[in-house]
């Protein structure tokens, strides 16, 4: 009989050291980019429904994501901007990016009747530059046949924190207009040369949707959920395309690196919507520091292995592009190759 209850208690802690690290004094702790923040929302509390996991997520911009994971307040950071080389070094150990998916940036005002507009590169980057200020502007017209523009001042809403949305905005920018390099540049955070700053996607939103006159930029999904227009921006193949699940998928048709740092603005695919980028969780490759188990490893290879599979059946409903499959090929060899005391985890 103590043999059999030996016998039993070890197949017991085997069967339990092969399941998942659950439980409900688990927790798991991000902060980062508002731009995912809906989908974090439903994909983390569908998590904790099934595994009684609890994961907390603050959305308080890429750049505080970034700092709260290299200052090791927290499991995992959110960041639209990936980090750089000299960023990762400075963080004193390599930190690995996992997208999630894929989101676009929609360029959004308030007109009265708010008719649908199109907006050619060099008109987007000099109403932003500051060059044309006024909504009947001649240049906005032509591109417009048929729609009355009102001779109302154009008033520029950008982000003020650091923010990934801005980064992949300016980064188009820059890309499509050389003043606009020259003068400005691409980043989390810019010199705008005009307009008025405010925090997170919805601030923009909800003053853009209570400023006649206004236009800015704001995550698709903010748009969307806000019932806010979006322009028609022109791409590389000189079509105009709105912003959309299907348009923002195509965009991620050319090369992806093996790290999946990549940026997907400007897009040569000829129906891609052009600002676009990949959303990620950032996370330290080796997962043995600061006195952290394997358990709690182990946990956070869990869920990140979950958002980037189960989990892709939740973009689309709040108007996020889920991962291509040739992403999520990348994104497997990634998780795989994360560590802890040198071992894979998974």
């Amino acid at each position: 009989m103590k043999k059999l209850c030996m016998f039993l208690g070890t197949t017991i802690a085997v069967c339990l050291m092969a399941l998942p690290s659950l439980g409900a004094d688990q927790e798991l702790m991000g902060k980062g980019a508002t731009f995912p923040l809906p989908l974090y929302t439903m994909m983390f509390d569908e998590y904790q429904r099934e595994f009684d996991i609890n994961v907390e997520y603050e959305g308080i911009g890429s750049s505080g994501g970034i700092k709260a994971l290299t200052n090791r307040e927290v499991d995992f950071g959110g960041t639209d901007a990936f980090m750089s080389d000299e960023l990762i070094a400075a963080a004193g150990a390599d930190i690995v990016h996992i997208p999630t998916c894929l989101g676009a940036v929609a360029v959004t005002y308030h007109l009265t009747g708010n008719p649908p507009l199109n907006l050619s590169q060099e008109v987007l980057a000099d109403i932003f530059l500051g060059k044309i200020t006024n909504w009947n502007d001649r240049e906005i017209a032509a591109l417009n046949p048929g729609i009355t523009l009102p001779d109302k001042a154009i008033t520029i809403v950008h982000r003020s924190d650091g923010s990934g949305t801005t980064n992949i905005f300016t980064d188009f920018l820059t890309k499509i207009s050389p003043d606009w390099e020259k003068k400005v540049g691409k980043g989390k955070t810019v010199e705008w040369p005009v307009g008025v700053g405010v925090t997170k996607n919805s601030g923009v939103a909800g003053m853009i949707k209570n400023l006649p006159g206004a236009i800015g930029y704001v995550e698709m999904s903010y748009a969307i959920e806000n019932n806010m227009p979006v322009a028609s921006i022109e791409n590389k193949s000189g079509t105009f395309i709105a912003p959309s699940l299907k348009s923002t998928s195509l965009s991620a048709e050319g090369d992806i690196p093996e790290d999946t740092r990549v940026s997907l603005t400007d897009t040569s695919a000829e129906n891609g919507y052009p600002i676009t980028g990949f959303t990620w969780i950032i996370l330290y490759k080796e997962q043995s520091y600061d006195g952290r188990t394997k358990e709690q490893a182990r946990a956070l290879v869990d869920l990140v292995w979950w958002m980037t599979h189960d989990g892709q059946a939740y973009p689309e409903g709040l108007n996020y592009a889920p991962l291509p499959e040739r992403a999520v090929g990348m994104v497997e060899a990634i998780i795989n190759s994360i560590t802890y005391d040198g071992a894979p985890i998974r």
